[in-house]
């Protein structure tokens, strides 16, 4: 299936990009988490510790263990704090 990943704040700064799309078989946000870190080493950077990120699924929140079926995009975000 094609995805649209989206990269927020330090997670696209250590991957450098904002956006890309990929091709993947993952069939949960934990196995596709696991086929980025195996790109290379700025993904594993960025995937290193999943309890600093939050993940979306088609722009509502999820767990690292949803599944992708039917999904469009897949947003990674560190967690947000405001004042």
């Amino acid at each position: 299936m094609t995805i649209d990943i989206l990269y927020f704040a330090w997670v696209r700064e250590r991957i450098g990009l904002p956006r890309e799309t990929v091709e993947t078989a993952a069939p949960t946000v934990a196995a596709l988490v696991d086929e980025l870190r195996a790109r290379e080493e700025r993904y594993a950077a960025a995937f290193a510790d999943l309890s600093a990120l939050r993940v979306a699924l088609d722009q509502d929140m999820a767990g690292f263990d949803a599944p992708l079926a039917g999904v469009r995009e897949v947003a990674f975000f560190p967690p947000m704090t405001g004042g």
